[in-house]
């Protein structure tokens, strides 16, 4: 089995990586494990073997195999968030805000198909600190536009928060669905399709100072 990345070895010895490069080394190929054969039935021993380290250096950066996984699903949540508050910040346009946010989820499932399945069809939904880090990308999200919509409109927090999570859960329903049937859909009509449905919605709702 082939090692994960570059210069683990050199002239027959080990090669030390600059910590920060070594554990994103382990990550990698603990992704590439965990998505082929699930998080029961993966090894530390088959993890250690696809980054073509030993298990003492793995558990150097990793005490066991739930600390790896949890540290996969901190670094694919926290970027999915950045990506939507991106897409709040990047425009002053509402409808571009909308479509942005559901392009965000769309690239995520087509270019990080891996990292989506790890989050949101993990075989450890139900593990309390797995679920945690579920609701922690959803809740981000859903407040990154929440704080829009209450900037843009002057609604109600509860109102803003309901609309959010509205746009959020179409978003990654849709994007879920397209990725499961095979993308279908070429992937720009699919995210104007589910962006036209919710710029319907959010449009009815008019900027501070103008009438509906």
């Amino acid at each position: 089995m082939t090692a994960v990345g570059n210069g683990t070895q050199t002239a027959g010895r080990p090669t030390r990586l600059p910590r920060s490069a070594r554990r994103r080394q382990l990550l990698a190929a603990a992704q590439e494990v965990f998505v082929a054969q699930g998080y029961h039935a993966a090894a530390m021993d088959d993890i250690a073997e696809r980054a073509g380290v030993s298990k003492p250096v793995l558990y150097q950066h990793f005490p066991g195999k739930m600390e790896l996984y949890l540290a996969l699903l901190d670094t694919h949540c926290d970027m999915l968030v950045a990506t939507v508050q991106e897409a709040m910040r990047g425009t002053l346009d509402n409808k571009e805000r909308v479509s942005a946010s559901v392009r965000a989820y769309f690239d995520f499932v087509d270019h990080e198909s891996e990292s989506f399945r790890l989050v949101f069809e993990s075989d450890l939904r139900n593990d309390p600190a797995v679920r945690q880090r579920v609701e922690r990308v959803e809740q981000g999200c859903i407040a990154a536009i929440t704080d829009t919509i209450i900037s843009d409109t002057g609604v109600s927090r509860a109102h803003a928060e309901l609309l959010a999570s509205g746009l959020v859960g179409a978003a990654e329903t849709a994007a879920q669905f397209w990725l499961a049937r095979g993308r279908q859909v070429p992937k720009g009509e699919a995210e104007a399709l589910v962006a036209a449905l919710s710029w319907r919605g959010i449009a009815s709702f008019p900027l501070q100072g103008e009438s509906a």
